[in-house]
This record gives C-alpha cells, sequence and structure tokens, in this order.
C-alpha cells in the first residue's frame, strides 16, 4: 500500500468533485421532477455518463505539458454528457417524456461519432488512456466476458430455486424469443455503449487502481464498491425504490460490491477497460430481455429481498476475491501500469 502521490491527489479531487458533485446537484432537480409527479427515466441514464466525465476533467487539468490526450474522444463524451443533462432539466419544466426521447437519440448519436472518433485516435494514446481494445490478451477478455453472462444466469436460476419461480426460469429459456433478443442485444450495444463506459472508465479505470494503491488489493475494491453503491442513492430515492428506498440502499450496497469484486478480477486479469463495460451492459440489459421492460423502477423491497441477494450474489461472485490474482503479494508494477 502506497500513498497517494501529488498529482493523483489532485487527480481524485476534480473527479470526486465533477463525479459527486453532479450526481448531488442532479439529484436535487430529479427530487423536483418526481414530487412533480415526472417520469424520472431521464436522470439515470445521464448520471451514468458522469463517473468517465470526471475522469476527463482530471486528466485534462493535470496533463502535463505537451501530453497527447485522446481530444476527440474525451470531447465528444463531454459533449454528449453536457446534452444529456441539458435535456434532462428541460424534461422537468417541458415534457418529459419528449426530453427523454430525444435523450435517447443524442446518446445514440453519441455512441457512433464516439467510435469514430476512437478510432481516429492514434494506437498509442488509446493505450496510454486504456482504451484499446482487447488489452493483455484478447482470449481473455472473451472468455470472462462468456463467464459473466454465465454467472449472471447462474444467478437468475438460483434466485428461481429460493423464490420457487424456477420453473418460470425455464420456460422463459425454453422461449425463442428470449433467444433471439439475446442476440440483438451486441447489436444494440454499440448504439449505447457510451453510458457503461461513462461509468467504467470511472470506476473501474480510474478509481479502483488509485483506491487499491493506497487501501490494499482486496480491500481496495470493496471500498470502491461500497462508494460505487452510495452513488446511487438519489436513484434509490426517487427512481428504483420510492417506497422502500431504504432497503434500495442496501440492495445497491450488495450489488455494487459483489460485482466490483468481479468486475476488478476481469480487469485485473485482462488489462481492458472494455471488458467490464460489456460486463455491466449484460448486467443491466439481460433485465430487460427477461422481463420484456426496460423499466427498473418503483419497486417495493424489504429485508427478504436484500437477505436473498446477499446469498446468492455472495455464492456467485465473491469466490473471486480469494483468487490469486486476488492476492496482496500482486506486482507492483502490475498496480503502477493501471494507475498510471
Amino acid at each position: 500500500m502506497k500513498e497517494w502521490t501529488r498529482k493523483e491527489k489532485k487527480q481524485f479531487i476534480i473527479f470526486a468533485a465533477a463525479n459527486f458533485g453532479m450526481t448531488i446537484f442532479m439529484g436535487i432537480f430529479m427530487g423536483i421532477s418526481y414530487y412533480k409527479g415526472n417520469d424520472v427515466t431521464s436522470f439515470p441514464l445521464a448520471q451514468m455518463m458522469y463517473p468517465a466525465a470526471g475522469v476527463i476533467l482530471a486528466r485534462i487539468f493535470t496533463a502535463d505539458k505537451g501530453e497527447k490526450l485522446p481530444s476527440k474522444y474525451f470531447v465528444t463524451h463531454l459533449v454528449t454528457t453536457g446534452a444529456a443533462v441539458v435535456l434532462t432539466i428541460g424534461g422537468i419544466f417541458t415534457s418529459p417524456a419528449m426530453c427523454y426521447l430525444i435523450e435517447n437519440y443524442v446518446l445514440i448519436a453519441g455512441s457512433v461519432i464516439g467510435w469514430i472518433m476512437l478510432l481516429c485516435e492514434k494506437k498509442d494514446v488509446r493505450e496510454r488512456f486504456g482504451l484499446c481494445f482487447w488489452g493483455h490478451h484478447a482470449g481473455m477478455s472473451l472468455w470472462m466476458m462468456l463467464l459473466f453472462l454465465m454467472l449472471y444466469i447462474a444467478r437468475l436460476i438460483l434466485a428461481g430455486m429460493t423464490d420457487g419461480s424456477v420453473n418460470e426460469v425455464a420456460v422463459l429459456f425454453a422461449d425463442p424469443s428470449t433467444w433471439m433478443m439475446m442476440a440483438v442485444l451486441p447489436i444494440i450495444f454499440f448504439l449505447s455503449y457510451n453510458s457503461f463506459w461513462g461509468e467504467e472508465y470511472g470506476w473501474r479505470f480510474f478509481m479502483q487502481p488509485l483506491f487499491q494503491k493506497r487501501f490494499g488489493i482486496k480491500r481496495g475494491v470493496i471500498l470502491l464498491g461500497v462508494v460505487w453503491g452510495l452513488w446511487h442513492i438519489p436513484i434509490n430515492i426517487f427512481y428504483y425504490s420510492p417506497k422502500t428506498w431504504i432497503y434500495s440502499i442496501l440492495i445497491h450496497q450488495v450489488t455494487c460490491i459483489t460485482l466490483a469484486v468481479f468486475f476488478g478480477y476481469a480487469y485485473m486479469k485482462t488489462g481492458n477497460i472494455w471488458v467490464p463495460v460489456v460486463m455491466h451492459y449484460i448486467n443491466n440489459n439481460m433485465a430487460m430481455v427477461l422481463t420484456g421492460s426496460a423499466d427498473l423502477g418503483n419497486h417495493v423491497y424489504g429485508w427478504k429481498d436484500v437477505l436473498m441477494l446477499l446469498v446468492i450474489n455472495g455464492i456467485v461472485f465473491l469466490p473471486f476475491l480469494f483468487s490469486r490474482v486476488f492476492r496482496e503479494c500482486m506486482s507492483e508494477s502490475h498496480m503502477e501500469q493501471q494507475a498510471s
């Protein structure tokens, strides 16, 4: 464990001010919109963009003289984030449904333009800022994505066995339309990746190496999961579960800590930020495939839901915390490479 350098401290302050500051600021508007009786779905969509925007601002304001940044790609993300924020706030005072629809089109346009701008950046610049597509090993990257999909399905089966809905799960996967929708997900990813990259570039690429450097390999990832969960609080209160938001906060703590373990494991194994981006996309969008709805709001939770999730996610994801990659004897050179 090491202290952060002066530059790392400055980057963290800028990141935290931008990411959490914007989350709190927009959380106030989210509350106003909720109590006006509006649909607040646009707020979580915009919030996913904030972590990467915070990293981008931190890297811009601490860049060394003459340092080349992936400026085209970074500016695309900042402009897309700004447009999403304006549309989200605008929906409070005009038509939330119309602004949400336009916001989706803006994010699609941002994703398409983002791919183009990313390919226009020089390879050495992409490598320096963790934007290359295959990391240390292409085969390992593909395996991690597939492994997460299998773990996601295993988690679903365990949940079905616990609450007695396992037959419904079997029927669901026997339905050809389920597999057709799953086949479409990779195509949709290319049109909507920037929201998931927006989170993972902040949490995994930026925060994970910093926290692991300061608090240790295992504790750093767990602490990151706690922070990641707390970041969701405005969404817990006004979107996911307004009637039982305390339980929603606890559920997100369990979810984010356990997912942080596996996402962190996959990121350390591959050195590829696109691996947790794809896994985050799978985690969020498989729910849409299995329920037939993109609406994740207004759930009612209780202690049973918290405990069941703790047991299931603990069984599925926490064993990876004891894998070889999480040992404290992990080489310092690898840690410094990720933190640089």
